[in-house]
């Protein structure tokens, strides 16, 4: 039998409000509890955050958890 194989997928948010290593790390806390990520890289220079997760994400629990960590998802 072929071995198991797993998908990653990366996605790329845009959020607004972070300043800071705190905000990245708010951020990044909230999102990598969501079921399937594996990773995730948040830039607060560009606002930009890069999720790698073992299925799509549910876009509205990308901005829940963004906005349980008090930014918004854009």
């Amino acid at each position: 039998m072929s071995a198991e194989t797993k998908t990653e997928l990366t996605a790329v948010y845009q959020v607004k409000g972070m300043t800071c290593g705190h905000c990245e790390g708010a951020v990044s806390g909230e999102i990598s509890e969501l079921p399937g990520v594996t990773s995730v890289t948040a830039v607060a220079a560009t606002g930009q955050v890069t999720v790698v997760s073992t299925a799509p994400l549910d876009e509205e629990a990308v901005r829940a958890a963004v906005d349980e960590a008090g930014y918004e998802l854009v």
